[in-house]
């Protein structure tokens, strides 16, 4: 554990939900626990006891990729864990594959609606569709051709690292083959009814276009998606599908939006465990960014490039999967500093620079 962990707390220590299991985290609020084939090999789910149109039943929150194994987990969850009670909706914090890859799936199991942002689901059912060729659509702004030229332009240059972004074209729609094509809207603010006790929406940018979190204020608990998590930090991209953008920003700003939350809330989080210190940790989030972005300014003493930037932000080897993530993550710090006015942006021999004013 390393010392910004220990400055959190753990009210269920080292335990976790066994595969095809659910513990109980809070009244009527249970925690699911899948596999993912990343380095970052799980993800956090949650099962919430619920009640629509008179029915009892269960509302799911997020679903895991779409892959052969975890339906199956999620079969042993739905013959074990729900009491004998239907899923009555799925509600999905945001378009990433770990979180709506299985959607359409579980709506069409249960015959129930997908409630999520639009934002996010326009993107999710548009990448889902594999794309024609050179569309950066099925890339899903992390591989196939689109992403590399985007890659490229901003000093990619390892041969090996290009044609493995290259082949990941078919990414997005391999772990999100379909979705539902209905949905009911998620927007900032909105009151959810679940198990008779109301929910809110707190939208969040940066991560994701319109990532949903949600907070009940009788159960203090919110459940944050990825926008905080206990161990490792959010990332914040520019990928090619929005190649002039500035996350981090909102990002940041976005935070502040869980500052009137109590400082006993149990945060359940995408990734790691459920803890207590969301404000400790949105502190750590921030100081963390403020650190990177004086690197990076530093570091453009003379002209840089986001692939030069890379090794001096993630000191250690990465997969493709985490290269382009960690591109994306340097170039949006050195968005931050572009757009604030503190570097400028030259475009020579194909690769953008960046350097001091």
């Amino acid at each position: 554990m390393n010392p910004n962990e220990q400055k959190l707390s753990y009210p269920m220590g080292n335990t976790m939900p066994e595969p095809g299991q659910a513990m109980t985290v809070a009244d009527g609020v249970r925690w699911v626990r899948m596999p993912l084939p990343f380095a970052l090999d799980h993800i956090n789910l949650w099962l919430m006891r619920d009640q629509i149109d008179g029915r009892e039943g269960w509302t799911i929150v997020d679903t895991g990729v779409s892959r052969e194994p975890v339906k199956a987990l999620w079969e042993d969850i739905f013959n074990t864990q729900l009491e004998g009670l239907p899923v009555l909706r799925v509600i999905v914090t945001h378009m990433h594959p770990d979180h709506v890859g299985l959607a359409h799936w579980l709506c069409e199991r249960w015959g129930v609606q997908l409630w999520m942002s639009m934002t996010d689901f326009a993107i999710a059912r548009l990448w889902s569709r594999p794309a024609a060729p050179g569309d950066a659509g099925a890339g899903g702004g992390t591989g196939g051709h689109i992403a590399l030229q985007h890659f490229l332009r901003h000093g990619l240059q390892d041969p090996q690292a290009q044609e493995k972004i290259r082949e990941r074209g078919k990414y997005y729609p391999s772990h999100v083959p379909d979705m539902p094509a209905s949905f009911i809207r998620i927007m900032n603010d909105d009151r959810l009814q679940i198990g008779g006790r109301e929910w809110r929406v707190i939208m969040g940018y940066g991560h994701a276009p319109e990532h949903v979190s949600l907070y009940c204020d009788t159960l203090k608990v919110l459940i944050s998606g990825d926008m905080v998590l206990p161990r490792i930090s959010t990332n914040v991209s520019v990928f090619d599908f929005e190649p002039e953008s500035n996350p981090l920003p909102l990002y940041l700003k976005s935070l502040r939006d869980y500052d009137e939350l109590p400082h006993d809330t149990l945060v359940l989080p995408s990734h790691g465990r459920p803890f207590v210190g969301l404000h400790e940790r949105i502190a750590q989030q921030c100081t963390h960014h403020a650190e990177r972005l004086e690197e990076v300014y530093a570091a453009c003493a003379r002209p840089t490039t986001a692939g030069e930037i890379v090794p001096m932000m993630f000191k250690r080897e990465l997969d493709p999967h985490q290269l382009s993530f960690a591109i994306g993550e340097a170039l949006a710090h050195l968005h931050a500093l572009w757009f604030e006015g503190k570097l400028k942006r030259v475009f020579e021999d194909g690769v953008y620079r960046f350097s001091h004013v």
